[in-house]
């Protein structure tokens, strides 16, 4: 399934205490419907010190935050993000294009193709 907020994408938060702040979309959990955005969200957790973690103390890290709290930004300005899918048949296999697309003006984002070969059955 597609998705309209990838990891790598530049959003910016439009709800909670960071609101108005611009960053990475560092990862996304589809299933939670939550992302991790690059410098939003901050939170300070309490390290204990262990073999893998040498240092104890506080660390400041990202926690996640629902997707509808953040907006995509594109051209320096948040929009909104549709889908154009175009499917064509050709040579047996089916070929499917999905583009994301910025809303207002309609300028391609990125493009998706997926292939699928169909398999001949022959009866007798």
């Amino acid at each position: 399934m597609a998705s309209k907020i990838k990891r790598g994408d530049r959003v910016i938060v439009t709800a909670g205490k960071d609101k108005g702040k611009e960053g990475k979309v560092l990862s996304v959990n589809h299933k939670d419907e939550r992302i991790i955005v690059e410098g939003a969200n901050l939170v300070k957790k309490h390290k204990k010190r262990s073999r893998q973690n040498t240092t104890a103390g506080i660390i400041t890290t990202e926690a996640p935050m629902h997707l509808s709290n953040v907006a995509y930004v594109h051209k320096g300005e948040a929009v909104r993000v549709g889908f154009d899918v175009e499917v064509k048949k050709e040579d047996g296999a089916t070929v499917k294009t999905i583009r994301r697309i910025a809303k207002p003006s309609g300028d391609v984002i990125d493009e998706t193709v997926i292939t699928k070969k169909r398999r001949n059955i022959v009866l007798s």
